[in-house]
């Protein structure tokens, strides 16, 4: 069985400020901005933990796995998942956030580590994590090396459906049989 426990993100990830890269040599360290690489560098912000890249400016609904060792500018935030966090979990959390009603801009969107921090998400198990985030990046590569449209709908629908039975429980220690069975299902 499957125990989910409602958490704040801010509990689960650390999120990290970018930094002006200007001042570094040539590498070959990739430095990130919201839209994706940009230079290599001879320093990195991260030698040894992987992250998600989320805009803090621009383009702020699009993250990204960021893998280390990594340099990423002040308008892209990296997020550090904690202890018993898996970062393929993670990452699948902030892809089914809509980050556009989390904008606290008037002009260029823009997100705040406060905004990220108070986000409720439900978090199983460690192990659990682990399986469903794998099983739900396999769906994502599927769908990206068919770009079969169908499958991103039927993807998103069974995301959400997971999303919306774990909010209709109580947000402590609560059983996800279902969640068990569909995978199992398609394992």
């Amino acid at each position: 069985m499957i125990y989910w426990e409602q958490r704040k993100l801010g509990e689960i990830v650390d999120v990290c400020n970018g930094r002006d890269y200007k001042h570094l040599l040539e590498g070959d360290i990739p430095v990130y901005g919201t839209g994706g690489y940009m230079i290599s560098v001879n320093k990195a912000l991260s030698y040894d933990r992987d992250a998600i890249g989320i805009g803090r400016k621009g383009t702020i609904d699009k993250p990204y796995i960021l893998n280390a060792p990594f340099w990423t500018v002040d308008t892209l935030f990296y997020v550090i998942p904690k202890d018993k966090i898996a970062l393929i979990f993670a990452f699948g959390i902030f892809q089914n956030i809509d980050w556009e009603k989390k904008d606290e801009s008037t002009g260029v969107p823009s997100l705040s580590k406060a905004a990220i921090n108070e986000i409720d998400v439900l978090i199983p198990k460690y192990e659990e994590q682990k399986v469903l985030g794998l099983f739900f990046n396999g769906l994502d590569h599927l769908i990206t090396l068919h770009q079969l449209e169908p499958f991103q709908l039927i993807f998103k629908a069974i995301a959400y459906r997971i999303i919306d039975y774990a909010k209709s429980k109580p947000p402590r220690h609560t059983k996800y049989e279902i969640i068990i069975s569909f995978i199992k299902y398609y394992l």
